[in-house]
């Protein structure tokens, strides 16, 4: 590192969390009727004949981002999903515990009635609600479940806040509250 200064200069926070699928209507399906987000555009599709595609997005040059969706979740990141076509993909999904593996979390005020509507929506979900009772998640009840696709996914909620801010001013979220 050579700059004397810590971060990015003029961060102001995540824009949005790209991420890819194997069928981009069924996700934005799934996200838009079962999840709530809102759909705002599609581009696509995306190739080229040089080496653009390794260059730019570390990909495989012959790749095709087929189609990207851009969606908006109520108060949190926007997602940018992708469905792309390439000689070498992969297509098992990440576990948390593989490099890269990663999950999503929606924060929800009614713990209980989330895991309801999930369920009614034949989503699975991984086992039960966990509840933290101390340390600096007191107070956070949070479950995994799944995408049909595979992607792991989790709903937590704190509606009372989380034990580490009582320590401190700072917190890791603020949700705008719902408007009647």
């Amino acid at each position: 590192m050579t700059s004397n200064t810590k971060g990015l200069p003029g961060l102001r926070g995540t824009d949005h969390i790209g991420f890819t699928v194997p069928d981009l209507d069924a996700a934005v399906d799934f996200f838009v009727d079962v999840i709530g987000c809102e759909t705002f555009y599609e581009l696509g599709p995306f190739q080229a004949d040089d080496d653009w595609m390794q260059t730019h997005l570390d990909v495989h040059p012959r790749s095709v981002m087929q189609r990207l969706s851009f969606l908006r979740c109520k108060h949190g990141s926007n997602f940018e999903i992708f469905q792309y076509q390439a000689p070498d993909q992969k297509t098992r999904q990440p576990r948390n515990s593989d490099v890269g593996g990663h999950h999503l979390a929606f924060y929800v005020d009614d713990m209980a009635a989330a895991v309801a509507h999930l369920k009614d929506c034949g989503v699975r979900i991984l086992g039960t609600p966990t509840v933290r009772n101390s340390g600096p998640s007191a107070g956070q009840t949070w479950v995994y479940f799944l995408s049909p696709w595979g992607m792991q996914l989790e709903l937590v909620s704190y509606p009372l806040g989380k034990g580490y801010e009582k320590e401190t001013e700072r917190r890791l979220w603020q949700c705008a509250k719902p408007q009647e």
